[in-house]
């Protein structure tokens, strides 16, 4: 007579992935979580349809089958970027911190500066000059991909079963999001389109709205008014410092490096990281300042990531925990 081994688990958000019917407990913790979402945004951000259409797709990833739950739970820091990034309207870090608006122009100048028949000028003002129809159509097009092409990039290594590098590669997404966020509340700073409109010595004016600034020459040309859309929206004008546009697809472009990525898609992820590090200073939306910040906040994320929590044993252990919760139980994983 035989007697089966009964192994003593504990509960966990993560092990309702493995079946098709997730528990009672698990499911209370998610849907409250989205509840909670769901009040606070709506009680002080202000609720608009696409709030519901995410709690809608989130719910219904959740309960339709364990597939889709493991990509709820993959997706999980993409949504937290967003959640975050909306709730940065809470507290506007110009209520934390005075704004950079003459000091960061002034070290712009002085750092890159360009001499002109009327006097040294920054590289945006000097591009603001020199616009061509090429680099309009170009710049909207590498700034349409700042988000779009992490997320599809991300999607690929997920689907593709890459998921140990997928979790590192959406997780140092995050922490990259993270760590520009608090740069923006340590030393909130104006746009050069902020300076070119209002004056190097103009004081920042809380509650301006977004501008398109160069972008708008895309909008015009196309008759789409993307841009226009998108920073009439604007969390936060005063937050050129560091520039995450500049950090998120150079994440990417380092994860294809560590991953089993062909070698086409490698040089389109520099090249679209290098496009947007030239638009956002043709457009001036960014200073070259913001943009070399953005770029070593991508690079400190990545380190800090690998190089510091994986070698955390505790860290390790949830990561472990957390991959096998994405990975189905017959897959191979990289």
């Amino acid at each position: 007579m035989t007697t089966k081994r009964v192994e003593k688990t504990k509960p966990s958000i993560f092990r309702s992935s493995k079946s098709e019917v997730p528990s009672v407990r698990e499911s209370l913790v998610y849907v409250g979580l989205i509840g909670f979402w769901l009040v606070v945004t709506a009680l002080f951000i202000g609720f608009r349809p696409e709030h519901l259409f995410l709690a809608v797709v989130l719910c219904a990833g959740w309960f339709l089958s364990g597939s889709s739950r493991r990509l709820m739970l993959a997706l999980a820091p993409f949504a937290i970027f967003g959640i975050s990034y909306d709730w940065m309207n809470l507290l506007p870090n110009y209520e934390v911190n005075s704004v950079d608006v003459g000091g960061i122009y002034s070290a712009e100048k002085w750092l890159f500066g360009l001499s002109t028949t009327s006097g040294t000028v920054t590289p945006n003002e000097w591009f603001a000059g020199h616009t061509t129809p090429f680099w309009d159509i170009m710049s909207g097009v590498f700034y349409l991909c700042w988000v779009p092409v992490p997320m599809i990039f991300g999607i690929w290594l997920y689907a593709s079963g890459q998921r140990k590098t997928y979790l590192h590669f959406a997780l140092v997404f995050l922490l990259v999001n993270l760590l520009g966020f608090m740069g923006y509340y340590i030393h909130p700073a104006a746009p050069p389109w902020y300076a070119a409109h209002y004056g190097a010595e103009a004081a920042a004016v809380p509650g301006t709205l977004g501008e398109v600034a160069g972008l708008g020459a895309f909008d015009q040309m196309t008759g789409w008014n993307i841009f226009h859309g998108l920073y009439a929206r604007n969390a936060n004008v005063f937050a050129a410092v560091p520039s995450l546009h500049s950090a998120y697809v150079l994440v990417a472009f380092i994860y294809s490096l560590r991953s089993r990525s062909p070698l086409w898609l490698k040089v389109l992820l520099f090249i679209i990281s290098a496009g947007i590090w030239f638009a956002a200073v043709y457009t001036s939306h960014h200073y070259i300042i913001d943009v070399m910040l953005g770029i070593l906040t991508a690079i400190l994320g990545w380190l800090l990531f690998e190089k510091v929590l994986m070698r955390l044993p505790a860290f390790s252990r949830w990561m472990a925990s957390y991959l096998r919760a994405i990975t189905p139980n017959k897959s191979k994983n990289d």
